[in-house]
């Protein structure tokens, strides 16, 4: 078990595309100290749900084309954090791999089930009850985010929402139980010599 707890599991990535340009570092075992700057305001908000709920130490900077629309930053911005959740869990021994969770908000309530299987996969079933989130966050940029974080982690996801009226509270509650079935799906919980899986690799 020493070995589980001191095994550093962190991972800084960085992302230059002719639209964005990305750094980011997470830390799996952290506290929840998160610090994000992408240019889009509602995005540093979800961001900053998922690494305090999550328990995730997470540093992000975008710079781009947010001002014109923050669609490319909104995907760019998850499919970086996927890969560095993909890095920052190595060979994957000694992790919890399955996980579920639920998280309220008001009347909204999302639940986020993940396999850390290595074979990404990903169903969203949240009929967001308003198409805009503010003044210029649509509301279908977060299945567009966590679409990209999914695959690019190598996880098996699926997302329902199962009752909203404001789809603040609906991406907010998504956010949060994404964050803590994460949370639960990374834990070192097991034998650290030993991959949670019969084929002995989740590749």
């Amino acid at each position: 078990m020493s070995e589980l707890l001191h095994r550093i599991r962190k991972s800084s990535f960085e992302r230059k595309t002719g639209e964005t340009n990305i750094a980011i570092a997470i830390d799996l075992d952290g506290g929840g100290q998160v610090a994000a700057n992408t240019g889009v305001p509602f995005l540093d908000h979800m961001l900053d749900a998922l690494g305090r709920h999550g328990r995730f130490d997470l540093q992000v900077t975008c710079t781009g084309d947010a001002a014109m629309d923050p669609h490319h930053t909104v995907e760019d911005v998850g499919i970086a954090f996927g890969v560095a959740i993909r890095q920052a869990l190595g060979d994957k021994r000694g992790i919890a791999r399955f996980s579920h969770a639920y998280a309220p908000l008001d009347e909204a309530l999302a639940r986020v089930v993940i396999d850390v299987s290595g074979r990404p996969y990903f169903e969203f079933h949240a009929a967001m009850p308003e198409p805009m989130i503010g003044l210029d966050f649509a509301a279908s940029l977060v299945e567009e985010f966590w679409r990209a974080l999914v695959m690019n982690a190598g996880l098996t996801c699926h997302i329902d929402l199962l009752r909203a009226r404001n789809s603040h509270h609906a991406a907010e509650a998504i956010f949060k139980a994404g964050a803590l079935a994460l949370r639960e799906a990374t834990r070192l919980a097991g034998n650290p010599e030993s991959v949670p899986s019969t084929k002995g690799i989740l590749a």
